[in-house]
């Protein structure tokens, strides 16, 4: 999924697995290729996947390349042939956020917005982007769109937590991560901002 550099100056392990589960939901294809390239001496087994690779990891990371520009190209391809189908453009974008080209993932899901501005799904990436850009006041701004449309959705209130701990401001993320212990406490977030709470 991706680092949260500004989480490991704060040292919170336990804020980073967190902040993995709630903004995550898919798997970083740019982190697949960086564990396929770091095993250089290990043997491939001999299935239909790993075929032909002769224990090169090299050869793998290669393949593993060749095969996101083939699934990219593809998925391009059908938005092209499909501009307004939300669900093509939002696997087109998801799967560029996950290449690491947030810019171009921003427009693919900026387009799905301007269909259904109330997709959360949607403004939940959009801020998981900014986040990772450190650019807190777009993330924070997205995150609040979702609790217009839903003011009740425990995962937006988390993540402006894990904001405010990434600007510095540890009262602030004390202050929302409590509230959501006091106002959720049978959520599965209320657990992971009590285990947070513990770390600041």
């Amino acid at each position: 999924m991706k680092n949260i550099k500004p989480i490991y100056i704060y040292g919170m392990g336990v804020i980073i697995a967190a902040l993995v589960f709630i903004f995550l939901s898919q798997k970083n294809a740019s982190d697949l290729v960086k564990t396929q390239g770091g095993f250089t001496n290990q043997k491939m087994p001999n299935d239909s996947v790993h075929r032909g690779l002769n224990g090169n990891m090299q050869t793998g990371k290669d393949d593993l390349l060749e095969t996101i520009k083939r699934h990219l190209a593809m998925l391009k391809k059908e938005v092209d042939e499909s501009p307004n189908d939300t669900v093509k453009l939002k696997q087109y974008a998801d799967f560029l956020a996950a290449a690491h080209r947030p810019d171009e993932a921003l427009l693919f899901y900026n387009r799905i917005l301007n269909i259904n501005p109330k997709r959360i799904d949607v403004l939940f990436s959009i801020a998981e982007i900014y986040y990772t850009k450190h650019q807190f006041p777009e993330a924070e701004k997205y995150l609040n769109k979702i609790l217009s449309y839903d003011k009740n959705n425990v995962k937006a209130y988390y993540n402006l937590g894990a904001i405010a701990v990434s600007k510095g401001d540890k009262a602030k993320a004390k202050e929302i991560w409590s509230r959501i212990i006091r106002n959720y406490p049978k959520s599965q977030i209320s657990e992971i901002a009590k285990k947070s709470l513990n770390e600041i």
